[in-house]
């Protein structure tokens, strides 16, 4: 196996450089954004738009990045190259400011990028607990940032979940609708319709989420993007789950609730593996 790398000031570095130090921003204020990507079977579906998200995110953060979204590509495209053709690989560019206090000042906005091997999950069925963790409003947090700072939430939901004896946690707006899993967006299927949660600012509008909405509707499926309830949830046909980490997953479980992996999640995987290799 072949060890991290992370480009960081023009360099390759092996395993897990220390790059902060205890007064650095966003060791203690938490300035950091990132972005994550896949790479797996020779392909990288999507890299170009999760490298441009990241510069989304900075800008959010009121951080100043000196690179593009193309130029990080290039340097993910080299990371890559660094392992086998055949690995499963994270991809995660990073961007943080170095000083300020609370605002970030974004004239010391430092970036590195780290790719490593992490295996896909194999989609053998998960379960998910609805959570008591709700997401926030985007007037209460950088919510249109894939921002370092909006994932302890996340991490008390999966920790409420794992304690109940489930894997993860569905994770609800202000209103009590359902917004996503703890980490990645929720679909459910009910007589061969889909529906997922219309993005309303409190949850990341996924890269793999809306590739396969596009995937689906091409292929002729009815999708819906409207208020999802748990009740929907538990009275749905299928559940599954978009995401990098993951791609697609499906789940078997939710609270009292069995599920079998269905013709549309069947479907969707296929047309989303289909398009990652017709890149």
């Amino acid at each position: 196996m072949t060890a991290p790398q992370t480009y960081f000031d023009g360099e390759w570095l092996e395993g897990n450089p220390g790059l902060l130090g205890p007064m650095s921003h966003a060791l203690w204020l938490g300035s950091c954004v990132f972005d994550g990507a896949r790479a797996f079977e020779g392909v990288a579906p999507d890299l170009d738009l999760h490298c441009q998200r990241v510069i989304n995110s900075a800008r959010v953060m009121g951080l100043a990045p000196a690179l593009d979204g193309a130029a990080v590509e290039a340097l993910a495209r080299q990371g890559i190259a660094r392992f086998d053709a055949d690995a499963e690989l994270y991809i995660r560019p990073m961007f943080w400011a170095e000083s300020g206090f609370v605002a970030p000042d974004p004239a010391t906005t430092r970036f590195a990028l780290s790719v490593y091997e992490s295996p896909l999950p194999k989609p053998t069925g998960s379960s998910a607990a609805v959570s008591t963790r709700r997401r926030p409003t985007p007037e209460t947090a950088p919510t249109e940032a894939k921002a370092a700072c909006l994932y302890p939430q996340s991490g008390l939901a999966l920790r409420e979940a794992i304690a109940r004896g489930f894997q993860n946690a569905i994770v609800l707006d202000q209103m009590g609708n359902v917004a996503e899993f703890a980490t990645a967006n929720l679909f459910i299927a009910k007589d061969g319709v889909v529906a997922t949660p219309a993005p309303n600012g409190c949850f990341l509008d996924g890269v793999t989420r809306r590739r396969i909405i596009g995937l689906l509707r091409a292929d002729g499926v009815e999708i819906r993007e409207k208020r999802v309830t748990v009740d929907d949830v538990l009275a749905a046909d299928e559940v599954f789950s978009t995401g990098n980490h993951g791609k697609l997953l499906p789940y078997t479980r939710v609270e009292d609730c069995d599920y079998q992996p269905g013709p549309v999640y069947e479907r969707a995987r296929r047309l989303y593996w289909d398009y990652a290799h017709s890149r």
